[in-house]
């Protein structure tokens, strides 16, 4: 297997919206490599880092590059989704900040048996945990047609998610579909070539919502942020880094329903929901990368931050 590599983005944006202070405790919820984990060691003196990750090769990773810290750092293996459960077997009762990178790391995509890319002929896996769950050629071979429909539709946002499905159905009855490379092929035979898009190659939409299914992340993104933003102190911040617009959509609602204040009618002359904001939100729009990052690292041209701040 490929050694761990993954460059995390918006490393500066991170620490600059954490606003890190020594002795605080932070949680890295989507550990990866451990870059983001390193650079809030680095920069908040005596801090405890907790670190949680689904993928136990990354844990690895993040484990000897953070060894040097010792007792500042627990890893975990396991969901953010889960977040509160993993916090309490720690003993650990409220966080200074959080941080959370969906991104999938350049180690993922890249180490072909994982069979994240559909640019290398792999195993059709795609899991973050690979102990445990349904791959993603069991979702191809085992779904309904419809399901399958609404999974590339609603996860890939893909307009041709009727043909796919239904090309993938046609071809699994002939023998299943186990392999990356096969279900490319499916894919392009299903998309009309004339449609086909120059800038994004006519699997992307599909791969990333089997992806999505197969991990559950968006059902984990919701669940991991609530927990998380539960268990801030007051004045802790939150920082969530998405990659595609279904998190960020998600990312930017929870902030803002956490954010709102009373929602009582107005022609109401006082409050009878006593409802108050819980956070302050920190970016009215979200944080880019900035060109020279992106020339130095292409997969955080598609990176968008959102930070909010206990109250």
């Amino acid at each position: 297997m490929a050694a761990f590599h993954h460059l995390s983005v918006l490393p500066d944006e991170v620490v600059h919206y954490l606003a890190l202070k020594p002795g605080g405790i932070y949680l890295d919820g989507t550990l990866g490599g451990g870059g983001h984990a390193a650079l809030i060691l680095e920069k908040a003196p005596e801090a405890l880092l907790i670190g949680i990750d689904r993928d136990q090769a990354a844990l690895a990773a993040a484990g000897a590059r953070l060894s040097a810290h010792g007792d500042r750092v627990r890893l975990v293996h396991g969901d953010f989704a889960a977040v509160a459960e993993h916090l309490g077997n720690l003993g650990v009762a409220a966080l200074d900040g959080f941080i959370l990178d969906l991104g999938v790391s350049s180690h993922q995509l890249d180490t072909r048996e994982r069979g994240f890319s559909f640019q290398q002929d792999a195993p059709l896996d795609m899991r973050m945990d690979t102990s445990s769950g349904e791959t993603a050629a069991d979702l191809v071979n085992g779904l309904p047609e419809q399901e399958l429909e609404r999974i590339i539709a609603e996860y890939g946002e893909e307009r041709w998610a009727k043909r796919i499905a239904s090309f993938i159905v046609k071809e699994r009855a002939e023998s299943l579909i186990t392999s990356t490379f096969r279900l490319v092929d499916i894919i392009k035979g299903a998309v009309p070539k004339a449609k086909w898009d120059e800038r994004i190659h006519p699997a992307t939409r599909t791969f990333q919502a089997l992806r999505i299914a197969v991990n559950s992340e968006l059902e984990s993104l919701e669940r991991g942020m609530r927990s998380a933003l539960d268990v801030l102190k007051p004045g802790g911040r939150g920082v969530i880094i998405s990659f595609h617009s279904l998190e960020d959509r998600i990312v930017k609602h929870i902030f803002r329903e956490y954010a709102e204040g009373c929602t009582c009618p107005r022609h109401l002359p006082v409050c009878a929901c006593g409802k108050q904001p819980r956070v302050k939100v920190l970016t009215s729009r979200p944080v880019t990368a900035a060109e020279a990052e992106i020339n130095d690292n292409p997969r955080a041209r598609s990176a968008k931050l959102r930070a909010v701040e206990k109250l």
